[in-house]
């Protein structure tokens, strides 16, 4: 067979992949020989001829077929100047895997031995100790998802250091979304794609937070997308962090939602008093070794605790804040001294939460307009976030049921009492009402 014939092979190549396909795997092949019923190709990379040999083979023994040649399989092999290179240089004493990947420094605090397990994170802790612990994939990916300050960024930090102590050979990478994008954008710009699939696709641990940021971003989301098939196919753990379950995302695509869905989806709920005691006394057993001879009185990680909810970002900046304060002004950390210097942040705390904003964010959530939610249709699709809205107002404000009833249209008390009660029976059969209130709960008082 001449090359003539291979070019024009070539071209219909294009035709049945499209340009994209051909580009980026048909494109860099080389025929070197055809015999013995035997078509040999010259490959840039091993990952270019491996990935040509799962996917495209038929495709191409079709065409060579159809141009009379007579052949059974197809070969592939590596030449260019990445494999001589290869062959002439001496192999480097076995670096740590991470070294050559294009991942994010992990930080030395974020192990699980630093973790507070609790009962709002207890999942999410037994699921990743379960990955960290290596052998076989018991599910792909591993998705951890919840509001900001909760752990997700810890937990996959404290993975990849336990990945790596036990078996130092994996090549673990851990980056954010913005990285990977980052990446496939400098990677596009350089002409650099083949390296960058190569990179991506030879990893052992795929691990990706906050990964909500590649919504609405095309290409970045189809390569994320045929990076995590390729590596699910080689049954290559992927986990994965966002802030909302992987069906709650705008703009990303239904399919990526479909594959994320496919493995564990595990939510790390808000920190309830117990967990927020829990993490301040571990926080500050390690400041009393840092500043030696500081007193706190009894009473103050409790008043912390319960007064700051948010996250808890901001329950150890208020620590690290209060004892760095204390030491500076040589004092002990008293109840007193803790409400002078954190004055801000429990101010911030204390911020109520009203009954038109539950309204505003229902109404949203439902996809329903405000004036529907105080109005007097009783449609179902206008019932039940009515219903929903009465409900988070009861628990997540202080006012009066017949306040409430004032600021949805004027309804009596025993409306308002109704509603709440069929919420309440409802969330312990109904599964998706449940995820809603959890999804809205997360989202008024973030």
């Amino acid at each position: 067979m001449t090359q003539e014939t291979w070019g024009q092979i070539r071209e219909n190549l294009v035709a049945s992949l499209g340009r994209h396909n051909y580009t980026s795997w048909i494109e860099p092949l080389k025929l070197s020989a055809l015999g013995a019923g035997v078509a040999q190709f010259e490959a840039p990379s091993s990952f270019i001829g491996n990935w040509v040999s799962r996917n495209y083979t038929d495709q191409i023994l079709s065409e060579l077929r159809a141009s009379g040649a007579d052949v059974s399989r197809v070969e592939f092999t590596v030449v260019g100047l990445s494999a001589e290179l290869k062959k002439a240089a001496p192999k480097p004493a076995a670096p740590k895997p991470a070294e050559a990947l294009p991942g994010a420094p992990l930080d030395s605090r974020f192990t699980f031995d630093t973790f507070v397990v609790g009962k709002p994170n207890e999942l999410a802790h037994a699921a990743a100790r379960r990955v960290a612990e290596g052998g076989p994939v018991t599910f792909n990916p591993l998705f951890l998802y919840g509001g900001v300050g909760l752990g997700k960024t810890h937990l996959m930090h404290a993975i990849a250091h336990e990945l790596t102590a036990r078996s130092p050979e994996l090549r673990v990478l851990y980056l954010s979304a913005e990285q990977f994008m980052y990446r496939f954008v400098q990677a596009l710009r350089e002409r650099q794609i083949m390296d960058f699939k190569e990179i991506f696709r030879s990893v052992d641990v795929l691990m990706v937070d906050d990964v909500q940021f590649i919504a609405g971003k095309d290409s970045t989301q189809e390569e994320f997308f045929h990076t995590f098939n390729a590596l699910v196919d080689q049954n290559k753990q992927i986990v994965i962090s966002a802030d909302r379950a992987p069906g709650e995302i705008k703009d990303l695509e239904e399919r990526i939602k479909s594959r994320l869905q496919c493995g564990l989806v595990v939510d790390l709920h808000p920190t309830d008093y117990e967990l927020r005691l829990g993490i301040l006394q571990t926080k500050a057993e390690g400041y009393r070794s840092q500043y030696r001879g500081l007193q706190i009185a009894p009473g103050v990680l409790e008043f912390l605790a319960h007064r700051i909810t948010t996250n808890v970002r901001v329950l150890e900046g208020a620590l690290t804040r209060l004892f760095a304060f204390a030491s500076l002004v040589g004092r002990e950390i008293t109840l007193e001294l803790a409400q002078d210097c954190l004055a801000d942040i429990l101010r911030a705390s204390d911020r109520k939460l009203t009954v038109e904003e539950i309204q505003r964010k229902v109404a949203e959530h439902y996809n329903i307009r405000l004036s529907d939610m105080i109005g007097p249709k009783r449609l179902r699709n206008i019932a039940r976030p009515r219903q929903v809205a009465m409900y988070l107002a009861k628990h997540l404000t202080s006012r009066s049921l017949p306040e409430i009833g004032r600021r949805f249209g004027g309804r009596d008390h025993t409306t308002i009492m109704h509603g709440v009660r069929k919420i309440e029976e409802l969330i312990m059969t109904d599964s998706q009402l449940n995820d809603d209130l959890q999804l809205l709960k997360r989202l008024l008082q973030g």
